[in-house]
């Protein structure tokens, strides 16, 4: 991808950033430890996104 982005496409890659990242800890002990991992959980390096 890249250098110039438009603010469409800056608006989605920043949507897939704060999807990637883990639950809240207060999340995990409000559900006793149902909900510990992210389903959406990406890493840039073995899953790419389609765009």
């Amino acid at each position: 991808m890249g250098s110039i982005k438009t603010g469409g496409e800056k608006k989605k890659l920043l949507k897939r950033t704060r999807q990637a990242n883990p639950p809240p800890a207060w999340v995990t002990v409000r559900t006793k430890r149902r909900m510990v991992s992210n389903r959406t959980r990406r890493n840039w390096r073995s899953r790419k996104l389609k765009m």
